[in-house]
C-alpha cells in the first residue's frame, strides 16, 4: 500500500504511520540487525511497496524464503495481530509478480553474462591477485578488444590465452606481461573458481537490462529474484561480483533521470559485508563512486547486513534511509559499535537510541529517513506492517509452475553458443596448418583431415589449461567497464 507519493514502512510509538518519500527511494538504504530479528520481513515489505509504486525490484534470496513473494500470504497469530494493531493499514494478501533466477537454472531461469562484460581489475580483486597477474588480464583483453574476439564463456578465455602462450607476438610491447609464472598462477587460481561451478555464470544468452525494468501486465514494479542459498556460501566472491557487475551495468546503460517522481529500480544486496570485505582499495573507490552517482540513473541501493559497520564510511554517508533491528552487544568491542550505530541516527528526545537498540523486538527497528529537501528525520521506533504476500519459501510445485509460467522463460531457458574467440581462433590455427606444406621432418604433410584433427586436439588442451582465467575475466569486465565510464 503506498499512500500518494509515500510508501508506508510501519507504525511508529504512537501507533501512527510511519512513511516515507517514494521520490528518495534512490538515496540508497540499509536494512540491518543481528539473525533472527526480522530483516527478511522487512527486505519482503519494501519490496511490495516498491513494485506497487509501478518500481522495479532486484533481490537476492540468501536463505530461500523471500521467492514467498510469488505467493499470497494468509496472515495468521502474531502477523494477524500485528495487521489489527494497524487499522489504517490496507492489507490485501495478494501475490507479486515475481521472477525468478539462478546462476546453475535449477531453481530459476539460468542467469548468466558474458566474459565481455567484464573487467580484470574485478578479477583481480576476485581472485586476489599480484599487480603483475592482473597486468597480465589486461595484456590479453588488450588483444582481444583489437582483434575482435568476443570473450562470451569459459572456452573463449581459455583459446585465448593459449593463442597467446603459442603466439607471443601477438601481445605486442605487452609480450613481457604474459610470462608463464603469471599464466600458471592465474591458472591454478581460476581453476579454484571453475571447481565451484562458477562457469555456469557466463555464456549467452546474456541478462538483458530491459527485461529486468520492463513492467509486469498489471503495472506493478517487477521483483527479480536471485536464488543464492547456495552460491554464496560455495562461491562467496562470485555472488558478490555478479551485484557489483549488475550495479555497474546499470551505471553505464542507464541514461541520466534527473529528479523524477520516484526511481526505476531498487536493489537489494544480502550479505552486504562481502562486497567490501576484501576488496582492493582501487575498486572500492569506484564502487563507491557508482553509489553515490547511481541515484541520478534512478537507482536505489539497499544493503542488507548484520551491522552498518561492514560497509565503509563512504558508504554509509550516502544512505538516505535506514532501518536497524536489535543488536547484541556482549563485548567491549561490540559496545562500541553499538555506540557507533546510535550515533548514526538523529536522536529523538522521546528516547535513548542507545538503550532502544538492545531492546527491540522480533519485528521492530529503529527507522531513520530523509525528507523531500534532504534533511534525515528524527529516529523512530518502528513496528514494521507484515508483507502482503507469504512469509516463508514457495513449494517445489509454485516454484515451478512460476517459472514454467514466465514470459522471459523462452527467452533464457536455452543456452546459445555464437562464433566468438574460440572458433575464430581455432579457425586461424586450421589455416595455417592446412598452409603449410611440409613438416619440419621433410615427410609430407599431414593430410587435412590429420592435421584438423591434430590441431582441434591442441586447442581443446590449451583452453582446458585456460578454464579458470575465463571465469575472472568475465566478472571483472562488466564492473570496471562501467565505473571507469568505458563505450561499448
Amino acid at each position: 500500500m503506498s499512500e500518494g507519493d509515500r510508501f508506508v514502512l510501519g507504525a511508529d510509538a504512537s501507533g501512527e504511520p510511519n512513511t516515507h518519500p517514494l521520490r528518495l527511494v534512490n538515496r540508497h538504504g540499509l536494512i540491518a540487525g543481528a539473525t533472527g530479528t526480522g530483516k527478511t520481513v522487512t527486505l519482503q515489505r519494501l519490496a511490495e511497496q516498491f513494485s506497487d509504486a509501478g518500481i522495479a525490484v532486484f533481490a537476492a534470496d540468501i536463505k530461500g524464503d523471500l521467492c514467498g513473494l510469488g505467493a499470497a500470504g494468509a496472515p495468521h497469530g502474531k502477523i494477524a495481530d500485528r495487521i489489527a494493531s494497524m487499522p489504517w493499514l490496507d492489507h490485501k494478501p495478494q501475490a507479486y509478480p515475481v521472477t525468478l533466477w539462478d546462476v546453475h537454472g535449477r531453481s530459476g531461469h539460468p542467469l548468466r553474462t558474458t566474459l565481455t562484460e567484464m573487467d580484470p581489475l574485478l578479477l583481480g580483486g576476485l581472485l586476489d591477485l599480484t599487480d603483475s597477474q592482473q597486468a597480465a588480464l589486461y595484456a590479453a583483453y588488450k588483444v582481444a578488444d583489437s582483434e575482435g574476439l568476443l570473450l562470451l564463456d569459459l572456452k573463449d578465455l581459455k583459446a585465448l590465452l593459449g593463442y597467446l602462450k603459442q603466439n607471443p607476438t601477438a601481445l605486442g610491447d605487452d609480450q613481457a606481461l604474459l610470462n608463464g609464472a603469471s599464466s600458471q598462477a592465474l591458472l591454478r587460481r581460476l581453476a579454484t573458481l571453475e571447481q565451484q561451478g562458477a562457469e555456469a555464470l557466463f555464456g549467452e544468452p546474456a541478462l538483458a537490462l530491459e527485461d529486468i525494468l520492463q513492467p509486469a501486465s498489471d503495472g506493478r514494479g517487477p521483483i527479480h529474484l536471485l536464488d543464492a542459498s547456495q552460491l554464496v556460501h560455495q562461491a562467496p566472491k562470485v555472488y558478490a561480483t555478479f551485484l557489483l557487475w549488475l550495479l555497474a551495468e546499470l551505471f553505464e546503460q542507464l541514461p541520466e533521470r534527473g529528479d523524477a517522481d520516484r526511481p526505476l529500480l531498487a536493489l537489494f544486496f544480502d550479505e552486504a559485508h562481502l562486497l567490501f570485505g576484501d576488496t582492493p582499495k582501487a575498486l572500492q573507490e569506484r564502487l563507491v563512486q557508482v553509489v553515490r552517482l547511481i541515484r541520478s540513473k534512478g537507482v536505489g541501493v539497499y544493503f542488507v547486513t548484520q551491522s552498518p559497520t561492514d560497509l565503509p564510511d563512504e558508504v554509509l554517508a550516502q544512505l538516505g534511509l535506514r532501518i536497524q533491528h536489535g543488536l547484541r552487544a556482549y563485548t567491549v568491542k561490540e559496545q562500541k559499535a553499538l555506540r557507533a550505530v546510535a550515533d548514526g541516527f538523529r536522536a529523538n528526545p522521546a528516547f535513548s537510541t542507545l538503550d532502544c537498540l538492545v531492546d527491540l523486538g522480533i519485528g521492530e527497528a529503529l527507522v531513520g529517513g530523509m525528507e523531500n529537501k534532504g534533511v534525515p528525520t528524527i529516529v523512530q521506533r518502528v513496528a514494521i506492517a507484515p508483507p502482503q504476500s507469504r512469509i516463508g519459501p514457495l513449494t517445489e510445485d509454485e516454484r515451478r509452475a512460476l517459472i514454467a509460467a514466465s514470459p522471459l522463460r523462452l527467452r533464457y531457458e536455452k543456452a546459445v553458443d555464437r562464433e566468438s574467440a574460440y572458433e575464430i581462433l581455432l579457425e586461424r590455427a586450421q589455416q595455417a596448418a592446412v598452409a603449410e606444406p611440409t613438416v619440419k621432418s621433410g615427410k609430407p604433410a599431414a593430410a587435412p583431415g590429420d592435421a584438423l584433427g591434430d590441431l582441434v586436439g591442441r586447442v581443446v588442451k590449451s583452453a582446458a589449461r585456460q578454464a579458470a582465467s575465463q571465469l575472472g575475466r568475465q566478472l571483472a569486465r562488466g564492473l570496471m567497464g562501467s565505473l571507469l565510464g568505458k563505450k561499448r
